[in-house]
């Protein structure tokens, strides 16, 4: 983790430019780019691709929850990362040399701006697994909310600067690191998305002994009325044109 952690660039409340090789035209690119494609990579792991870049979020390290997933050993030019722990933030061997952030703050790489909001990661003010970061950035057009691990309520402060995004990833699974599906059914009525991804929740890949998060249905029983999309693949395009207007939930498919 330390040789990675010289490549972050933190700071709340300043703007960083995170260095980079490409052109101009890439930029633009990213920030005028009409379309985004979001692949699951298992738990809270997602590589987002559009604009011109691809953002990974979330590499995990698998064991317990994640046992069962494959290490999610995909190029990105960026790695965001919620926290360091072993879900959340395991960057060693990811290939290529992708830029890493890690901490709160507002950055700038590709023309992308990153906001990184800090979040309680556990329900006793951050004292039992610290502080979270939810990440927000529009990238094909689209503005992209990632919770993380988010397990505190969301304040007016966060919600100010979280915006309404069109896509929420939220954590529904519970436990002691993440929003159950009581807790995650709030922060959707906070943000108000139009397209809601749920994160962290139990699946195939559990180590039964070692798993204390609980399935997907939960949150869906309690999110009865809105409609709920379900893919065959464990990626989706997204455009501006089709996202939905009433908010919906997507769930993606992984091969095991």
């Amino acid at each position: 983790m330390k040789r990675r952690q010289l490549m972050g660039y933190a700071g709340a409340g300043l703007l960083t430019a995170l260095v980079t090789e490409l052109g101009s035209h890439l930029q633009a690119n990213a920030q005028s780019g009409s379309s985004l494609s979001v692949q699951w990579l298992g738990h809270s792991c997602f590589l987002f691709t559009g604009g011109g870049a691809r953002i990974l979020v979330n590499p995990f390290r698998s064991l317990g929850c994640t046992a069962k997933y494959r290490p999610p050993q995909v190029t990105a030019d960026l790695v965001l990362i919620s926290s360091q722990l072993l879900d959340e933030g395991a960057v060693e061997g990811l290939p290529g040399n992708p830029k890493l952030i890690y901490e709160p703050g507002v950055y700038e790489f590709q023309g992308i701006k990153f906001q990184g909001i800090a979040i309680d990661h556990d329900r006793k003010g951050g004292k039992q697994f610290g502080i979270n970061t939810a990440w927000s950035w529009k990238q094909g057009g689209i503005n992209i909310l990632h919770l993380g691990g988010a397990a505190a309520p969301i304040s007016i402060e966060q919600k100010i600067l979280m915006g309404r995004p069109d896509v929420a990833l939220i954590p529904v699974g519970g436990g002691a690191k993440a929003y159950n599906a009581q807790e995650a059914k709030q922060a959707v009525q906070i943000l108000n998305p139009k397209l809601i991804i749920p994160t962290q929740y139990r699946t195939q890949a559990a180590d039964t002994a070692n798993c204390e998060i609980s399935p997907v249905d939960d949150f869906l029983t309690l999110m009865q009325g809105i409609n709920v999309r379900r893919s065959n693949s464990d990626t989706i395009a997204i455009s501006s044109s089709t996202l939905p207007k009433d908010g919906e939930i997507q769930i993606l498919s992984y091969k095991y």
